[in-house]
């Protein structure tokens, strides 16, 4: 040996020792995988670890020819068996004409998973030898897929034929994962508010530790076209459908769709009154004006007349039976009216009758609204 290549070698060595001391250092390094000079993240697990509900499951398959002769006619297969189903996931479906001593056969295989419960990766392979036998082989590679979050739904229904709809998520894995995207896809009646704000309600990053629940709130509103046929959207159950998007700790995605959302229809009955116009505080004794609107929620035109009865405390300005008028199906009709209240403090607006002369049927409405009635006026003091 001389010196020049001993020199070499030393240099070698200080830089393995150097290597080393640095994969000893490192925080993500196995312990005692520094002498193979590999960090945890080029080791190889042992099992396939968890996979969950709508993430990617990606498999790399490698066949490698072990023996010093050629062979021909190689077939690789990978299927995925579940519970309802058997998926092909193979590249290619096309036959490897040979494949020499020492070579390998590569195939990459991913699959989003849409089935919890237990799922099989069966890999197959057929060759033909050198004196013409055919040969046929499987492996079988079992585990679990989990569901990674659980979902629960409110509906809340406006007078307004608003539909407020409150998401609680909860992150039923043993991770922490980053809350990429959560949306509401309307049905076709509707157009949806997210009225979540990320930053100033779950702070500049959105995770989600395990067991924690977040919850998310959406207002639907009728599309002008639909908005005023009552008897449209008073039938309408459907509201939409959740998209969840998420990455766990290594940033991998994961997504998840709900199936269409439903919500318990509100039962308007045949006539619907609701108020359009109303003040929040009025003077004692002094007249204020509301608007209603009457909408014929059934599938008859109606006759309509409206009678006012007054209470102790509120009492109605105004001729009572009065004739509406016919209203169609799905129509409405809005009637300013003016009231007075006699009595302080947080009043109910009741009385109102509307009889269809048709069928001599009277619908009652009463504590329709509230209003807070004051006094303009300070007695003085005696």
């Amino acid at each position: 040996m001389d010196v020049s290549q001993a020199k070499q070698e030393h240099l070698l060595a200080l830089k393995g020792d150097l290597f080393v001391r640095l994969m000893k250092d490192d925080p993500s390094t196995v312990k005692g995988a520094e002498t193979l000079i590999l960090g945890e993240m080029l080791t190889l697990p042992q099992n396939f670890g968890n996979i969950f509900l709508g993430e990617t499951f990606s498999s790399y398959i490698s066949v490698h020819n072990d023996s010093n002769q050629v062979v021909k006619d190689i077939l690789v297969k990978a299927d995925l068996q579940t519970s309802s189903q058997r998926l092909n996931l193979s590249a290619s479906n096309s036959a490897v004409s040979e494949l020499k001593p020492e070579r390998c056969i590569d195939d990459v295989i991913h699959h989003e998973v849409k089935e919890i419960g237990t799922h099989i990766l069966v890999c197959a392979v057929s060759y033909t030898t050198q004196t013409g036998e055919k040969l046929y082989f499987r492996k079988f590679f079992k585990f679990q897929v989990l569901k990674p979050l659980d979902v629960k739904t409110k509906f809340y229904n406006a007078e307004t034929d608003e539909v407020f709809l409150e998401a609680q998520i909860q992150n039923i894995t043993t991770s922490p994962m980053f809350m990429e995207k959560v949306s509401l896809e309307p049905s076709m009646m509707y157009n949806v508010t997210e009225l979540n704000n990320v930053e100033s309600t779950f702070g500049r990053m959105s995770y989600l530790q395990p067991l924690d629940t977040r919850q998310y709130l959406y207002c639907l509103k009728p599309k002008p076209e639909f908005a005023e046929k009552a008897g449209v959207i008073k039938g309408v159950t459907v509201i939409g459908k959740l998209d969840i998007v998420w990455k766990t700790n290594l940033g991998e995605r994961g997504r998840l769709q709900t199936s269409q959302l439903q919500r318990m229809a509100p039962g308007y009955g045949d006539v619907r009154l609701s108020l359009e116009l109303i003040p929040d505080t009025v003077s004692l004794e002094e007249p204020f004006d509301i608007t209603c609107k009457i909408t014929n929620c059934s599938e008859r035109t109606m006759d309509l007349v409206l009678e006012m009865c007054n209470t102790r405390s509120v009492h109605w300005c105004g001729v009572s039976g009065r004739q509406l008028g016919k209203l169609s199906p799905s129509a409405s009709l809005s009637i300013p009216l003016k009231l007075l209240s006699s009595v302080q403090g947080l009043q109910s607006i009741s009385g109102l009758r509307l009889t269809d002369t048709f069928l001599k049927r009277t619908y009652e409405y009463d504590d329709i609204a509230q209003v807070c009635v004051v006094c303009p006026y300070t007695s003085p003091e005696s």
